[in-house]
């Protein structure tokens, strides 16, 4: 039966070789299966920019996803909060279709609302005024700027600052508000919504004005093991990835 799967958060990067294994394994094994295969965000562990092609192990990545467009699996990659620097050069490298966040698309008969989630988590106050400045049109032309050394050394600062950060932070701030997540399904008229970002799998029903929506979070893949979403027209499984 045709099919589409839904990944996010692989945090990739050379530095963590167990979750470049799972996803070689699911692009060799598993996705070459589908018609498309949609990454919801954080593909990369970070991304500097797309003059940071050149790295032997972006290469790999990205030789990877043009072999699933070459086997006739259609590529879609949303930006996350980790490498939403990714532009038209990465597509172009993977054979991908870069998509806008939100995206709504009608997905085997059903309206189904794509994100990457971190845009839900409107209790995180600190987080989303740092997420409103590094989207802005300034401080991406003002970072892109500099050269690709300095940018990824900013980043390796930040990212030190987030994880000290979120060790003070309620794990309750760091999820998805109900009322953003409502509101974002009112506004495109109560589809299904399919996002990542918590790493929190699971399977969630909204009543939304009298509308019943129903809310599938993705995993990430830090673990040793991962989750696909497995979507048709008879709906929505997981699909185990192990390598």
């Amino acid at each position: 039966m045709p099919h589409s799967l839904f990944i996010s958060d692989l945090h990739l990067s050379a530095d963590h070789p167990l979750s470049a294994q799972l996803f070689r394994h699911f692009i060799s094994n598993i996705a070459p299966k589908a018609e498309a295969l949609y990454i919801l965000g954080d593909l990369f562990e970070y991304w500097a920019g797309d003059d940071d092609l050149d790295d032997a192990f972006h290469l790999s990545i990205c030789s990877a996803l043009r072999g699933l467009d070459k086997q006739g699996t259609r590529v879609f990659i949303m930006y996350g909060n980790r490498d939403f620097l990714m532009d038209a050069k990465l597509a172009a490298a993977c054979r991908a279709t870069l998509l806008t966040d939100p995206t709504l698309l009608d997905l085997y008969g059903m309206p189904t609302l794509l994100t990457h989630g971190d845009a839900l988590c409107t209790d995180d106050a600190s987080y989303q005024q740092f997420r409103t400045m590094v989207r802005s049109t300034e401080w991406r032309s003002n970072f892109l700027a500099q050269s690709l050394a300095r940018r990824k050394a900013q980043i390796e600062q930040l990212r030190t600052q987030s994880e000290q950060s979120k060790r003070v932070k309620a794990m309750d701030i760091m999820d998805v508000n109900i009322e953003a997540v409502n509101e974002l399904l009112r506004q495109h008229r109560y589809p299904r919504l399919i996002h990542g970002h918590t790493h929190r799998p699971a399977k969630h029903l909204h009543q939304v004005d009298g509308r019943a929506c129903e809310r599938w979070v993705l995993g990430d893949w830090d673990s040793g093991t991962a989750k696909a979403l497995r979507c048709n027209s008879g709906g929505i499984s997981w699909e185990i990835v192990a390598a």
